[in-house]
């Protein structure tokens, strides 16, 4: 009996680290300082969730003139994180082999700020302000203001991502999304302002998308959906449950991220439901589905800020989402 004992307890040794051994190594990088708007993904680093899935994660953070989607392209990393729906368009439009294989964010965190106290109270009530937009927002976004809502280019002035010029005009807007600069406005200028989320308007764009090579989809669709699979129990532990050693990972990759800056992105994030709402309600956290994509294809094409020929529907695929993941992990 000892010996069989003895033996079960050796073969016990040898397959434990095997199994360990077995996690396959993953990079998925971002396309920011790393923040709490990338935080589902540290929660999954932190907490394990990425190890139960059988994957060693490193996330590596983007920032100023970093382009890590090149780094997907040659295959340095497995999975990327996009800004927004419109970069699949474009690299449909450029031949460009990546597909968007789930959206952490349901709602585009874009949203035009206003000065609390100068009766814009209506999204149209914008129009009376100067605004301060960026150039990839003239050439995103506010080309669909211009047609659906009829704003003029006339009353935009550059967007340095700087709240100075607007919280010294009282007349003007800014730009922002929703987790960060209504808080640099709040704690800079002393003022709350009015907040308009541009996805609440019907600019229906995903956000925060996980991308990888059509590649990697075809030759390990079993790696992708694990990793989907993580990151969606991630994001929804991130969201309802205890987020702290997330947190701290993101200050150790980010020193200059506050705590209360932390929290202030999650309670938004929360408050105007970009991560979990509309269809990710029902279907899971990362839901996409082929009507928004059409939606959003259609409004910008109209726009003219893509050409109506791509074909739009090779930019993803709901081969990974809309299981129900992490449903069960909402608060009761």
């Amino acid at each position: 009996m000892r010996t069989l004992l003895s033996a079960l307890f050796a073969l016990t040794l040898w397959f434990c680290p095997a199994q360990a051994q077995q996690l396959d190594k993953v990079t998925f990088a971002t396309n920011w300082v790393a923040q709490a708007e990338h935080g589902g993904f540290y929660q999954a680093v932190a907490d394990g969730t990425y190890r139960k899935y059988g994957l060693d994660v490193t996330i590596l953070p983007g920032g100023p003139n970093v382009n890590h989607r090149l780094q997907l392209l040659a295959g340095r990393i497995e999975f990327y994180m996009s800004a927004n729906t419109l970069q699949g368009f474009d690299a449909v439009a450029n031949n460009i082999p990546t597909l968007a294989i789930a959206a952490m964010f349901q709602k585009d965190p874009q949203v035009l700020l206003a000065h609390p106290d100068q009766g814009i109270e209506k999204f149209e009530d914008l129009k009376k302000l100067t605004l301060f937009v960026s150039k990839e927002g003239m050439a995103s976004y506010f080309q669909w203001l211009k047609r659906d809502f009829g704003f003029r280019e006339e009353q935009v002035k550059p967007y340095t991502f700087n709240p100075q010029p607007f919280l010294a005009d009282k007349r003007t807007a800014m730009q922002g999304y929703v987790t960060s600069e209504p808080y640099a406005v709040e704690t800079q200028g002393k003022i709350k302002p009015k907040i308009f989320l541009l996805a609440d308007q019907g600019f229906d764009s995903y956000s925060t998308l996980i991308e990888t090579r059509r590649d990697l989809v075809e030759k390990n669709p079993g790696l992708v959906q694990r990793f989907v699979d993580a990151s969606v129990v991630g994001w929804t532990n991130y969201i309802y449950g205890d987020s702290a050693a997330a947190n701290a990972r993101i200050k150790r990759d980010n020193p200059e991220m506050s705590d209360a800056a932390i929290a202030y992105s999650i309670a938004k994030m929360k408050e105007f439901g970009i991560v979990d709402s509309g269809d990710s309600t029902r279907l899971g956290v990362g839901a996409m589905t082929d009507a928004r994509m059409k939606s959003f294809f259609d409004k910008m094409v109209a726009a003219g800020v893509v050409k109506a020929g791509i074909d739009y529907r090779k930019s993803y695929t709901l081969q990974f989402v809309n299981k129900g993941v992490g449903v069960d992990l909402r608060p009761k």
